[in-house]
């Protein structure tokens, strides 16, 4: 079992960046797969970014919506059992509370359905603005 903590959300201005993280205390997270998703003010929670755990591949697969492509870059850091969400060129319509998620599914899946998720984060907020 692991809990996810995220942080890093804040304000930030249209054609700006934010860096979020996610830790978790237990060693076991850089196991898990790992990902981000979102949830916008009237909205569903939606799928953001996601990564294979470090103990499943060599080479680590990452994946993402359509919407941040090119924009976000989800990584891990194992030295700091952490996983990064990088956003740049960061709109308003990007304003959403950020939820760090793990699971023992493949990563791909996150971006399928969110019932394969076994842990969330609490979230942090993210807000674009000028």
């Amino acid at each position: 079992q692991v809990q996810p903590v995220e942080s890093g959300g804040g304000l930030v201005k249209p054609g700006g960046s934010l860096r979020l993280s996610c830790t978790a205390s237990e060693r076991t997270f850089s196991s898990y797969a790992a990902g981000w998703f979102r949830r916008a003010p009237g909205k569903e929670r939606e799928f953001v970014a996601s990564i294979t755990g470090t103990d499943v591949r060599t080479t680590t697969e990452t994946y993402y919506a359509d919407s941040v492509k090119g924009r976000f870059t989800i990584s891990r850091d194992s030295a700091k059992n952490t996983v990064n969400l990088q956003m740049n060129n960061l709109t308003p319509d990007d304003t959403a509370v950020y939820y760090c998620a793990a699971t023992v599914y493949p990563a791909q899946a996150m971006g399928v359905t969110t019932e394969i998720v076994d842990y969330w984060g609490q979230g942090t907020q993210v807000t674009v603005s000028s």
